[in-house]
Parts: C-alpha cells; structure tokens; sequence
C-alpha cells in the first residue's frame, strides 16, 4: 500500500490541530515532513489492556529545553528512553509518540504480527500499528511516565514526538527558529 495519500491527509489534520492548540507563537508553522510527522494525529487511542494502563505523570523542569530548528525546516529532539537516547522529530500536532519498529525495538518494546491493527485513519485506509505504554521518557530536565505511544512496525523512517509526551510540558513556544519547552 503506498502510504503517501494517508500521511498527507494526516498531514492536514495535524496542521489544523496545532493551529488550534496555542502552542505556535509565530503564526507559520512549517508543514511537517513525508515520514511519520503527523502520521498518527486525529487517530483514537486504545491501548491494550494487557499494558497496565500506567497513569501518566510529569516531574518539573530543571530549566527550559531549547530546540533549534534545523535545516529540513523541522525541530528534533534527543529524547531519552531507559538510558537511552532517541532522535525524534517534535510535531506539536500530533495526538501521540509514534516509534518506528526500529526506536520500539531498541527500546525493548515487543509486538507480535497479530498485535498490529489499526491505530489511525488515513485518506486511503487505516494505518497500522499497535498501542503501548512507555514507562518513563525524559528531555532536557522535564521526565514524564506513563506515556501513551503506537508502534508503526513498517514504513516510518523517524519517531514522533507527539501529545501524549509534550502535554506535559508547562509550556511549547516556537520564536523564529527556536522551539521552547518548559517554565
């Protein structure tokens, strides 16, 4: 299945809902990439029951985190996951952290074939993928557990850092090229 027409309609999606969360303080967000950006936003999540359904909470921040903007037009973010370090793309538009099959893998997240199902609606179909728990995340000072995520085991070439991380976070200005988060 080519994967172009959903992203782009999840594209939109994601446009319109970061427009409306007042988290963009220039007014222009960049549209975001041909990846995973936006790949999962308007999809409803449901984890699994087997997951434990960790409550999700947040400590505060030693100091804010800024984030430059980087030549693709997009901010990243060096996102830590037991002790370890993943390169994210930070999409304030989407609902949740989507892993590619590769991060979830490292991360030692497991799923079975018959876990994946549809975790999102595209314009030409669903998207599939399966719905986890991350026990505990951190950037910069700010740690937050319990953090709601979906694994797209095929076609997504970089995580997302989605809502159910950046929610946490007191606060997410862009200016210019910076992103900010915290205080």
């Amino acid at each position: 299945m080519d994967i172009k027409l959903p992203l782009a309609a999840m594209l939109m999606a994601g446009g319109v809902l970061g427009l409306a969360m007042p988290l963009i303080s220039n007014g222009n967000p960049q549209e975001a990439g041909k990846d995973l950006a936006n790949l999962v936003t308007g999809g409803e999540f449901t984890p699994e029951p087997q997951l434990g359904m960790a409550q999700q909470t947040a400590t505060g921040w030693a100091e804010n985190t800024v984030l430059e903007r980087q030549a693709d037009g997009h901010f990243y973010a060096d996102v830590r996951v037991d002790d370890r370090s993943y390169r994210m793309l930070v999409d304030t538009g989407a609902t949740v952290v989507a892993l590619t099959g590769t991060d979830a893998a490292d991360m030692g997240l497991q799923w079975y074939e018959d876990d994946v199902a549809p975790v999102a609606q595209g314009a030409s179909g669903p998207i599939e993928g399966v719905n986890v728990i991350i026990d505990r995340m951190s950037l910069g000072g700010h740690e937050a557990t319990g953090v709601r995520a979906i694994i797209i085991p095929e076609g997504a070439s970089t995580s997302l850092l989605g809502q159910s991380f950046l929610s946490t976070v007191r606060s997410v200005e862009i200016s210019g090229d910076r992103m900010v988060l915290g205080n």
